[in-house]
Protein backbone atom coordinates (compact mmCIF):
# COMPACT_ATOMS: atom_id res chain seq x y z
CA UNK A 1 0.00 0.00 0.00
CA UNK A 2 1.25 3.12 -1.01
CA UNK A 3 0.83 6.16 2.14
CA UNK A 4 1.30 9.76 1.05
CA UNK A 5 2.65 11.52 3.80
CA UNK A 6 2.30 15.73 4.31
CA UNK A 7 3.64 18.36 6.06
CA UNK A 8 5.98 15.64 6.60
CA UNK A 9 9.71 16.53 8.41
CA UNK A 10 12.86 14.58 9.36
CA UNK A 11 11.22 13.48 12.35
CA UNK A 12 8.12 12.37 10.95
CA UNK A 13 9.99 10.07 8.46
CA UNK A 14 11.69 8.54 11.06
CA UNK A 15 9.12 7.66 13.73
CA UNK A 16 6.98 6.21 10.79
CA UNK A 17 9.96 4.02 9.16
CA UNK A 18 10.47 2.64 12.69
CA UNK A 19 6.90 1.44 12.84
CA UNK A 20 6.61 0.69 9.27
CA UNK A 21 6.99 -3.37 10.03
CA UNK A 22 4.33 -4.24 7.34
CA UNK A 23 6.37 -2.57 4.76
CA UNK A 24 3.85 -0.13 3.17
CA UNK A 25 5.68 2.34 0.47
CA UNK A 26 6.09 5.52 2.03
CA UNK A 27 5.98 8.97 -0.07
CA UNK A 28 7.20 12.07 1.84
CA UNK A 29 6.32 15.60 1.09
CA UNK A 30 7.15 18.15 2.83
CA UNK A 31 3.89 20.95 1.30
CA UNK A 32 1.13 21.05 3.20
CA UNK A 33 -2.52 19.43 1.47
CA UNK A 34 -3.75 21.83 -0.30
CA UNK A 35 -5.63 22.10 -3.71
CA UNK A 36 -2.07 22.79 -5.35
CA UNK A 37 -0.51 19.74 -3.82
CA UNK A 38 -3.14 17.08 -3.85
CA UNK A 39 -1.65 15.75 -7.07
CA UNK A 40 1.44 14.46 -5.28
CA UNK A 41 -0.89 11.52 -3.69
CA UNK A 42 -1.37 9.90 -7.50
CA UNK A 43 -1.10 6.28 -7.36
CA UNK A 44 -1.50 6.43 -3.73
CA UNK A 45 -3.97 4.38 -1.66
CA UNK A 46 -3.55 6.39 1.93
CA UNK A 47 -3.04 9.98 2.40
CA UNK A 48 -1.40 10.99 5.92
CA UNK A 49 -2.14 14.16 7.19
CA UNK A 50 -1.00 16.57 10.33
CA UNK A 51 -2.93 19.86 11.84
CA UNK A 52 -2.31 22.23 9.38
CA UNK A 53 -3.18 20.29 6.26
CA UNK A 54 -6.50 21.68 4.39
CA UNK A 55 -8.23 18.54 3.63
CA UNK A 56 -12.33 20.92 2.31
CA UNK A 57 -14.22 19.87 0.01
CA UNK A 58 -12.23 20.52 -3.35
CA UNK A 59 -9.44 18.73 -2.10
CA UNK A 60 -11.72 15.47 -1.34
CA UNK A 61 -13.07 15.51 -4.41
CA UNK A 62 -9.47 15.55 -5.65
CA UNK A 63 -7.92 12.75 -3.34
CA UNK A 64 -11.29 10.62 -4.96
CA UNK A 65 -10.39 11.09 -8.43
CA UNK A 66 -6.73 9.70 -7.46
CA UNK A 67 -8.20 6.72 -6.16
CA UNK A 68 -7.85 8.03 -2.32
CA UNK A 69 -9.56 5.48 -0.06
CA UNK A 70 -8.23 6.74 3.60
CA UNK A 71 -7.39 9.96 5.35
CA UNK A 72 -5.15 9.12 8.07
CA UNK A 73 -4.44 11.67 11.04
CA UNK A 74 -1.86 11.71 12.50
CA UNK A 75 -2.83 14.16 15.64
CA UNK A 76 -6.38 14.08 17.45
CA UNK A 77 -7.71 17.27 16.17
CA UNK A 78 -10.20 16.85 12.68
CA UNK A 79 -11.50 20.22 12.07
CA UNK A 80 -9.45 21.06 9.25
CA UNK A 81 -11.30 18.10 7.36
CA UNK A 82 -14.66 17.95 5.66
CA UNK A 83 -16.27 15.55 6.89
CA UNK A 84 -19.09 15.66 4.76
CA UNK A 85 -17.48 15.59 1.63
CA UNK A 86 -15.58 12.56 2.26
CA UNK A 87 -18.90 10.59 3.01
CA UNK A 88 -20.40 12.13 0.20
CA UNK A 89 -16.59 10.12 -2.35
CA UNK A 90 -16.64 7.47 0.67
CA UNK A 91 -13.21 7.96 2.02
CA UNK A 92 -12.74 6.59 5.35
CA UNK A 93 -11.10 8.91 7.93
CA UNK A 94 -8.86 8.13 10.92
CA UNK A 95 -7.74 9.89 13.49
CA UNK A 96 -4.80 9.72 16.54
CA UNK A 97 -7.10 10.08 19.83
CA UNK A 98 -4.25 9.70 22.31
CA UNK A 99 -0.71 9.67 22.01
CA UNK A 100 1.40 10.97 25.09
CA UNK A 101 -1.41 13.40 26.94
CA UNK A 102 1.92 14.12 29.54
CA UNK A 103 3.60 15.50 26.86
CA UNK A 104 1.09 18.59 26.07
CA UNK A 105 0.01 18.57 30.04
CA UNK A 106 3.44 18.91 31.39
CA UNK A 107 4.63 21.48 28.17
CA UNK A 108 1.42 23.56 29.51
CA UNK A 109 2.54 23.67 33.24
CA UNK A 110 6.51 24.71 31.66
CA UNK A 111 4.91 27.75 30.06
CA UNK A 112 2.88 28.72 32.95
CA UNK A 113 6.06 28.77 35.17
CA UNK A 114 8.29 29.95 32.59
CA UNK A 115 5.90 33.46 31.85
CA UNK A 116 5.00 33.58 35.61
CA UNK A 117 9.11 33.78 36.87
CA UNK A 118 10.39 35.36 33.55
CA UNK A 119 12.68 32.49 32.83
CA UNK A 120 12.80 33.22 29.09
CA UNK A 121 13.85 37.00 29.96
CA UNK A 122 16.36 36.25 33.09
CA UNK A 123 18.00 33.42 30.36
CA UNK A 124 18.79 36.00 27.77
CA UNK A 125 19.68 38.78 30.53
CA UNK A 126 22.28 36.29 32.15
CA UNK A 127 24.03 35.75 28.59
CA UNK A 128 24.45 39.05 28.84
CA UNK A 129 25.83 39.69 31.92
CA UNK A 130 22.73 41.39 33.52
CA UNK A 131 22.28 39.92 36.48
CA UNK A 132 19.74 42.38 38.00
CA UNK A 133 16.26 41.46 38.87
CA UNK A 134 14.07 44.27 38.39
CA UNK A 135 11.21 43.39 36.22
CA UNK A 136 11.54 39.77 36.68
CA UNK A 137 9.06 39.24 39.72
CA UNK A 138 6.59 36.20 39.41
CA UNK A 139 4.16 35.10 41.95
CA UNK A 140 3.77 32.05 44.05
CA UNK A 141 1.54 29.11 42.24
CA UNK A 142 0.54 28.21 45.91
CA UNK A 143 -3.18 29.00 46.57
CA UNK A 144 -4.13 30.65 43.26
CA UNK A 145 -6.78 29.46 41.18
CA UNK A 146 -6.73 27.82 38.01
CA UNK A 147 -9.17 27.19 35.70
CA UNK A 148 -9.15 24.51 33.44
CA UNK A 149 -11.32 24.42 30.25
CA UNK A 150 -11.68 20.76 28.79
CA UNK A 151 -11.35 17.98 30.91
CA UNK A 152 -10.39 15.14 28.50
CA UNK A 153 -6.88 13.41 28.71
CA UNK A 154 -4.64 16.60 28.69
CA UNK A 155 -6.95 18.60 30.85
CA UNK A 156 -7.16 16.17 33.50
CA UNK A 157 -3.51 15.28 33.72
CA UNK A 158 -2.62 19.24 33.51
CA UNK A 159 -5.10 19.94 36.78
CA UNK A 160 -3.47 16.50 38.87
CA UNK A 161 0.27 18.40 37.95
CA UNK A 162 -1.12 21.53 39.41
CA UNK A 163 -2.32 20.22 42.41
CA UNK A 164 1.15 19.53 43.37
CA UNK A 165 1.58 23.06 43.81
CA UNK A 166 -1.21 23.62 46.07
CA UNK A 167 -3.22 25.27 43.99
CA UNK A 168 -7.33 25.57 43.65
CA UNK A 169 -8.82 24.29 40.66
CA UNK A 170 -11.74 24.95 38.93
CA UNK A 171 -13.21 22.85 36.16
CA UNK A 172 -15.79 23.36 33.34
CA UNK A 173 -16.47 20.55 30.03
CA UNK A 174 -19.69 20.85 27.48
CA UNK A 175 -19.25 17.09 28.59
CA UNK A 176 -18.26 16.69 32.10
CA UNK A 177 -15.94 13.53 32.53
CA UNK A 178 -16.85 11.04 34.90
CA UNK A 179 -13.36 10.20 36.38
CA UNK A 180 -13.26 13.87 37.63
CA UNK A 181 -16.44 13.27 39.67
CA UNK A 182 -14.48 10.23 41.12
CA UNK A 183 -12.03 11.85 42.13
CA UNK A 184 -14.04 14.82 43.98
CA UNK A 185 -13.29 17.44 41.24
CA UNK A 186 -16.38 19.87 41.11
CA UNK A 187 -17.19 21.41 38.06
CA UNK A 188 -18.15 25.27 37.54
CA UNK A 189 -20.34 27.26 35.65
CA UNK A 190 -17.94 28.99 32.64
CA UNK A 191 -18.36 32.98 33.50
CA UNK A 192 -17.41 32.01 37.20
CA UNK A 193 -13.91 30.20 36.16
CA UNK A 194 -13.96 33.22 34.17
CA UNK A 195 -13.89 35.31 37.19
CA UNK A 196 -12.58 33.61 39.98
CA UNK A 197 -8.81 32.06 37.93
CA UNK A 198 -6.26 33.92 38.51
CA UNK A 199 -4.58 31.61 35.43
CA UNK A 200 -7.12 29.96 33.04
CA UNK A 201 -5.83 26.92 30.77
CA UNK A 202 -7.45 25.79 28.13
CA UNK A 203 -7.72 21.88 26.71
CA UNK A 204 -11.00 21.63 24.86
CA UNK A 205 -11.66 20.46 20.90
CA UNK A 206 -12.34 23.24 18.11
CA UNK A 207 -16.09 22.94 17.21
CA UNK A 208 -18.85 25.61 16.28
CA UNK A 209 -19.54 25.60 19.82
CA UNK A 210 -15.68 26.48 20.95
CA UNK A 211 -14.33 28.92 18.21
CA UNK A 212 -13.64 31.95 19.83
CA UNK A 213 -14.19 30.64 23.06
CA UNK A 214 -12.59 33.59 24.65
CA UNK A 215 -13.85 36.71 23.11
CA UNK A 216 -14.17 40.07 24.21
CA UNK A 217 -17.23 39.11 26.30
CA UNK A 218 -14.85 36.35 27.70
CA UNK A 219 -12.13 38.82 28.53
CA UNK A 220 -14.50 41.24 29.84
CA UNK A 221 -15.57 38.90 32.97
CA UNK A 222 -12.25 37.72 34.03
CA UNK A 223 -9.92 39.03 36.83
CA UNK A 224 -7.85 41.58 35.74
CA UNK A 225 -4.21 40.24 34.81
CA UNK A 226 -4.96 36.95 33.93
CA UNK A 227 -3.01 34.52 32.85
CA UNK A 228 -4.34 32.84 30.07
CA UNK A 229 -2.98 29.70 28.39
CA UNK A 230 -3.61 27.74 24.88
CA UNK A 231 -1.66 24.01 24.33
CA UNK A 232 -5.37 22.92 22.65
CA UNK A 233 -6.33 24.63 19.24
CA UNK A 234 -5.48 28.22 17.89
CA UNK A 235 -8.94 29.20 17.14
CA UNK A 236 -10.41 29.34 20.55
CA UNK A 237 -9.29 32.49 21.04
CA UNK A 238 -10.11 35.49 19.26
CA UNK A 239 -6.41 36.93 18.58
CA UNK A 240 -7.91 40.32 18.27
CA UNK A 241 -9.84 40.41 21.70
CA UNK A 242 -6.98 39.44 23.24
CA UNK A 243 -4.34 42.08 21.58
CA UNK A 244 -6.90 44.44 22.90
CA UNK A 245 -6.99 42.45 26.58
CA UNK A 246 -3.15 42.91 26.51
CA UNK A 247 -3.26 46.73 25.64
CA UNK A 248 -5.60 47.28 28.57
CA UNK A 249 -3.76 45.39 31.26
CA UNK A 250 -6.58 42.97 31.95
CA UNK A 251 -5.09 39.80 30.15
CA UNK A 252 -1.37 40.32 32.46
CA UNK A 253 0.00 36.81 30.83
CA UNK A 254 -0.25 35.24 27.62
CA UNK A 255 1.24 31.71 27.03
CA UNK A 256 0.45 30.42 23.22
CA UNK A 257 1.19 26.90 21.35
CA UNK A 258 -1.25 27.50 19.03
CA UNK A 259 -2.65 30.34 17.00
CA UNK A 260 -5.58 30.57 14.59
CA UNK A 261 -3.97 31.17 11.65
CA UNK A 262 -1.04 29.15 12.31
CA UNK A 263 -0.62 27.06 9.19
CA UNK A 264 1.46 29.83 7.43
CA UNK A 265 3.83 30.15 10.21
CA UNK A 266 4.40 27.29 12.62
CA UNK A 267 6.40 23.97 11.35
CA UNK A 268 8.66 26.11 9.59
CA UNK A 269 11.99 28.81 9.44
CA UNK A 270 11.04 31.84 8.76
CA UNK A 271 14.06 33.44 10.75
CA UNK A 272 15.44 34.87 7.57
CA UNK A 273 11.90 36.28 6.80
CA UNK A 274 9.94 39.32 7.32
CA UNK A 275 6.22 38.10 9.06
CA UNK A 276 3.62 38.93 6.82
CA UNK A 277 0.84 38.24 9.31
CA UNK A 278 0.61 41.63 11.27
CA UNK A 279 -1.74 40.40 14.21
CA UNK A 280 1.10 37.46 14.97
CA UNK A 281 3.66 40.49 14.30
CA UNK A 282 1.58 42.70 17.05
CA UNK A 283 1.33 39.89 19.50
CA UNK A 284 5.13 39.33 19.34
CA UNK A 285 5.72 43.39 20.91
CA UNK A 286 4.06 42.35 23.80
CA UNK A 287 6.65 42.11 26.85
CA UNK A 288 4.43 39.56 28.85
CA UNK A 289 3.92 37.07 26.07
CA UNK A 290 5.09 33.44 25.66
CA UNK A 291 4.71 31.37 22.19
CA UNK A 292 5.94 28.38 20.69
CA UNK A 293 5.16 27.08 17.58
CA UNK A 294 3.21 23.88 18.76
CA UNK A 295 5.72 22.00 19.83
CA UNK A 296 3.50 20.70 23.29
CA UNK A 297 2.98 17.75 21.64
CA UNK A 298 6.68 17.08 20.83
CA UNK A 299 8.48 14.27 22.75
CA UNK A 300 9.76 10.55 22.01
CA UNK A 301 7.44 9.14 23.62
CA UNK A 302 4.62 11.30 21.47
CA UNK A 303 5.85 10.35 18.35
CA UNK A 304 6.66 7.10 18.42
CA UNK A 305 2.69 7.20 19.93
CA UNK A 306 1.43 8.50 16.89
CA UNK A 307 3.36 6.60 14.67
CA UNK A 308 2.32 3.50 16.24
CA UNK A 309 -1.10 4.44 16.08
CA UNK A 310 -1.32 5.90 12.95
CA UNK A 311 0.10 2.70 10.76
CA UNK A 312 -2.27 0.01 12.89
CA UNK A 313 -5.11 2.24 11.65
CA UNK A 314 -4.17 2.55 7.92
CA UNK A 315 -3.53 -1.52 9.14
CA UNK A 316 -7.04 -1.73 10.14
CA UNK A 317 -8.34 -0.35 6.86
CA UNK A 318 -6.05 -2.93 4.35
CA UNK A 319 -7.58 -5.54 6.34
CA UNK A 320 -10.84 -4.81 6.61
CA UNK A 321 -11.12 -4.97 10.61
CA UNK A 322 -13.04 -2.12 12.56
CA UNK A 323 -11.42 1.17 12.36
CA UNK A 324 -11.63 1.76 16.41
CA UNK A 325 -10.28 5.55 15.92
CA UNK A 326 -12.63 5.90 13.19
CA UNK A 327 -13.78 9.77 12.40
CA UNK A 328 -16.00 8.84 9.48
Amino acid sequence: MNIAVYSSKAYDKDFLQKENTAGYQFSFFEPHLSENTAQLANNHQVVCVFVNDEVNANVVASLSKLGVKLIALRCAGYNNVDLNACKAHQINVVRVPAYSPYSVAEHTVGLMLTLNRKIHRAYNRVKEGNFALEGLMGFDMHQRTIGIVGTGKIGLITAKILQGFGTNILYYDLQPNATCDALGMKYTPLEQLFSCSDIISLHCPLTPATQHLINKAAIDQMKSGVMLVNTSRGALIDTKAVINGLKSGKIGYLALDVYEEEADLFFEDLSNKAIADDVFARLLTFPNILVTGHQAFFTKEALAGIAHTTLQNITDFEQGKPLVNAVL
